[in-house]
């Protein structure tokens, strides 16, 4: 499984992105889509996430402010930001997690920039 994020850049603080990851490759219908960020001299914290089923969870931080959705016919997670704030500046990862009958695999975005100007 490969997947690719898109949607970063630069953008003023109140203002809005929508990121995107697509999967390709073999995918089983249990899997939970998500997306993590990593801002410079951080650890890698939790944004949101969404589980098949369609529950979802958001980081404290964003909630009210970041929406994750997904198109399962074209295996793809969306977070839509809005509202942005300079402390959301980091580089964003999606993740999936896919269960498989041998157990639950996980996959990595190669990252994308988001950059919030005050």
């Amino acid at each position: 499984v490969q997947l690719q994020a898109s949607g970063g850049g630069l953008v003023q603080s109140g203002g809005s992105l929508r990121l995107s990851c697509a999967a390709s490759g073999s995918m089983f219908s249990r899997n939970t889509m998500g997306w993590y960020r990593q801002a410079p001299g951080n650890q890698r914290e939790m944004v949101a996430a969404i589980a098949s089923g369609g529950s979802t969870n958001y980081a404290d931080s964003v909630k009210g402010r970041f929406t994750i959705s997904r198109d399962n016919a074209k295996n793809t997670v969306y977070l839509q930001m809005n509202s942005l704030k300079p402390e959301d500046t980091a580089v964003y990862y999606c993740h999936f997690r896919i269960f498989r009958p041998d157990g639950p695999y996980d996959y990595w975005g190669q990252g994308t920039l988001v950059t919030v100007s005050s």
